[in-house]
């Protein structure tokens, strides 16, 4: 694997693959530059393509890339044929490629310990508060105290400001979510914790075991894509599969 790419720190059994790409060693320009591996952003499909090409040297097939809609959908990746409108992918057979892509939004990584399944869930608050975790893990078909999971790089509660609006609707849902909302100055804006909701949520399954969750992509400018700080910019993928 490139230096560049993230390796989850998990301890996922031995058959279970994983990698997060960060922005660094494709062939993009600015504001694109360099591993863009998102098609729908607007930047020079061929530099994609290339950039897809050079991830898909080190995986066993071609990742089951979805049309993310920030809802809740799962799909199995061994019965899916091209890109369906899904946030959640799980699968049992080995050689095939789990792939969410991401600028903020939070990617999830999961396996189960006896290494027989894995999936990977692409969570922004939309899909936090539908509960695109739960049916991930719903999804996997395993007890949840026998998963693993890896919070990938996303904007830290340092960085992601939300309204009331959005604060009220995960408080409505789960009075715990107040721990993870801030003040943020103006009156009526909070900072906003990701990997704290999702964690929350996990628990609330019964998955004890959560790793990452520790990086920032909106204060890393050099390492990671942000849509929040940027607007106009590529996407990472997150990945995941058996052999």
């Amino acid at each position: 694997m490139s230096d560049d790419w993230i390796r989850p720190d998990w301890p996922a059994p031995a058959r279970v693959r994983a990698l997060s790409t960060t922005r660094s060693g494709g062939v993009g320009v600015a504001p694109y530059d360099s591993l863009n591996l998102g098609l729908h952003v607007g930047d020079d499909p061929a530099a994609v393509e290339a950039n897809r090409a050079r991830l898909r040297r080190i995986l066993p097939a071609e990742p089951c890339w979805l049309n993310q809609v920030h809802g809740t959908a799962v799909v199995d990746v061994a019965a899916t044929v091209g890109a369906p409108d899904a946030d959640g992918a799980v699968c049992r057979a080995g050689g095939a490629v789990c792939a969410v892509m991401t600028a903020d939004c939070l990617p999830l990584l999961l396996c189960d310990r006896a290494g027989t399944v894995v999936g990977a869930a692409h969570a922004g608050w939309r899909g936090l508060l539908g509960g695109v975790i739960e049916a991930t893990v719903a999804a996997m078909r395993v007890a949840p105290s026998e998963i693993l999971v890896w919070l990938g790089p996303a904007i830290g509660p340092q960085a992601f400001e939300v309204g009331d609006e959005v604060r009220e609707a995960f408080v409505v849902a789960d009075r715990r979510a107040e721990a993870a909302f801030l003040p943020a100055g103006p009156p009526g804006k909070w900072l906003a914790d990701l990997y704290l909701l999702a964690r929350q949520r996990l628990s609330a399954l019964g998955v004890a075991g959560i790793y990452g969750g520790s990086q920032c992509t909106f204060s890393e400018p050099d390492r990671f894509f942000s849509y929040r700080r940027d607007g106009v910019t590529g996407r990472m993928a997150s990945l995941v599969w058996l052999d």
